[in-house]
């Protein structure tokens, strides 16, 4: 853990909703509060199927860390907006695909560093850490001491950014944080987003920003040419951008399908695009 994180206050505010807690409610975790349940509730009441849809997201990112560690000889991962840890954490699927991985997560909520103090833990051949700092300043987590002890930015990283960019409401800030991330890292890295959009569901998605927005948290969803346009300069990995639940989805059985149809799921029935881009 960086001993900046160490010396920053941590207070909790709970009766203001945060993200990252919401989050955690609706994968059914423990650490969230009334503020946040409400809002988790509201936002349920236009998508019945949230609590799904994390779910989903959540399995999306391990698919991308086998894919990243596996297919393209990652090492390095920079987590930002990782959340509060769970089963399937970015350091635990890549150091069980390559024990030698090396991750630092990034996040802004007190709740968020806490369990991390606690719970990344890592292989001895790699490494785990945590910087406290927000995404709307990348500066803060490039030149953090905890990054450059525990990556190599002269080598291939992978940046993820999985259900955080909907919280900036200008896209042209996302452009910037996402040029300036993307600039410190070398040929060979790659960046990994998924993002909620309203293309399925515009009725449903336009609640889910109203109940955001009256809880103070902005929440700005984007089509998928939007999301596209995100990885300009980027060459786009196959399938390119796609429903969450159908970028590269692990393989069933086939006799499963034939037997039991009724296990195919509809991609766009989870309200997020999914894309991977490569750097040179």
């Amino acid at each position: 853990m960086n001993e900046q994180a160490g010396r920053l206050p941590v207070e909790i505010d709970t009766t203001v909703a945060h993200e990252a807690r919401v989050y955690d409610y609706w994968l059914g975790g423990k650490d969230n509060f009334e503020a946040d349940r409400a809002l988790g509730d509201a936002i349920a009441e236009h998508i019945p199927t949230i609590k799904t849809m994390a779910r989903a997201n959540r399995a999306f990112v391990g698919r991308a860390v086998r894919y990243l560690v596996r297919e393209c000889g990652i090492r390095q991962f920079l987590d930002i907006g990782t959340g509060i840890p769970t089963s399937g954490n970015v350091h635990e699927v890549a150091q069980r695909a390559e024990p030698g991985s090396r991750v630092v997560y990034v996040d802004n909520d007190p709740i968020v560093l806490a369990h991390a103090r606690a719970l990344m833990t890592s292989t001895e051949e790699g490494a785990t850490r945590f910087v406290f700092a927000d995404l709307h300043d990348p500066h803060s987590i490039l030149s953090d001491p905890a990054l450059a002890e525990t990556l190599d930015l002269t080598q291939p990283t992978a940046v993820m950014l999985v259900a955080v960019l909907m919280y900036f409401r200008e896209t042209s800030e996302v452009r910037q944080v996402l040029d300036e991330l993307m600039k410190a890292v070398p040929d060979g890295s790659y960046l990994t987003i998924t993002h909620p959009t309203a293309d399925f569901d515009p009725e449903a998605m336009a609640g889910v920003v109203a109940s955001a927005e009256q809880s103070g948290i902005p929440f700005q969803p984007r089509g998928r040419d939007e999301v596209a346009a995100l990885f300009d300069g980027l060459e786009l990995v196959e399938p390119g951008v796609t429903p969450v639940l159908a970028w590269r989805p692990d393989p069933e059985p086939a006799e499963v399908t034939r037997l039991h149809p009724e296990h195919e799921v509809d991609p766009r029935s989870a309200y997020y695009w999914a894309a991977m881009g490569r750097k040179g």
